[in-house]
């Protein structure tokens, strides 16, 4: 296996990943939540789709063995292993400078948008609006009424998933800097992480 590469709090990184390659990642201390984008490589306006894949499965979350498919409905990335409890989000848009002035923060702050697009640029890659990511790890209960909470991860540390390419795609993947709400653990504080890419 390709030694593991950490993901330090409140970064992100892109990189190819070819079809048929296997990604690994990995919580190291079981609290932090990665928002997780794939792309088509040579055509970024096809990315991977939080709606469309909630379409394919007929569930909020992923199981491994699912597709993760793009807005046109191609199977980008599959779900091969996740020993997590497997609470994942598919609902909650990435965190940006403007909803943490919403809550309260001013000047600037941190951000998974930021960081998909800091992270692309190393590749040549514009995407000022990031699609809607598979915020990996993430707990967003919802409750009898139909509202959503926000609670603490429920991984051990060490949990992970690996994630297959069924094309040629980019990834990013980003270490959530959210430090309000419980997001990244009952303490708020956002930890590294860590990937690596396998062999098929």
């Amino acid at each position: 296996m390709t030694e593991l590469v950490v993901l330090p709090a409140r970064t992100g990184v892109a990189f190819r990943l070819p079809q048929g390659r296997r990604l690994k990642i990995v919580n190291t201390h079981g609290t932090q939540v990665v928002d997780c984008w794939a792309l088509v490589r040579g055509d970024p306006a096809e990315h991977m789709s939080m709606p469309h894949s909630r379409n394919a499965w007929y569930r909020l979350v992923p199981r491994p063995g699912d597709p993760l498919v793009t807005n046109r409905r191609r199977t980008i990335l599959h779900l091969d292993e996740d020993t997590s409890p497997g609470i994942h989000d598919t609902l909650i848009p990435c965190c940006d400078l403007e909803r943490y002035h919403q809550l309260g923060i001013k000047g600037h702050h941190e951000s998974c948008a930021e960081n998909f697009s800091t992270a692309l640029q190393t590749l040549n890659i514009t995407m000022p609006i990031p699609p809607a990511p598979l915020n990996l790890f993430m707990n967003v209960p919802m409750k009898a009424n139909g509202s959503l909470a926000v609670a603490a991860p429920e991984c051990k540390p060490g949990d992970h998933v690996v994630l297959r390419a069924e094309m040629d795609c980019i990834v990013v993947l980003s270490a959530c800097p959210h430090d309000i709400f419980p997001v990244n653990g009952a303490d708020c504080t956002p930890r590294d992480v860590a990937y690596a890419v396998l062999d098929g």
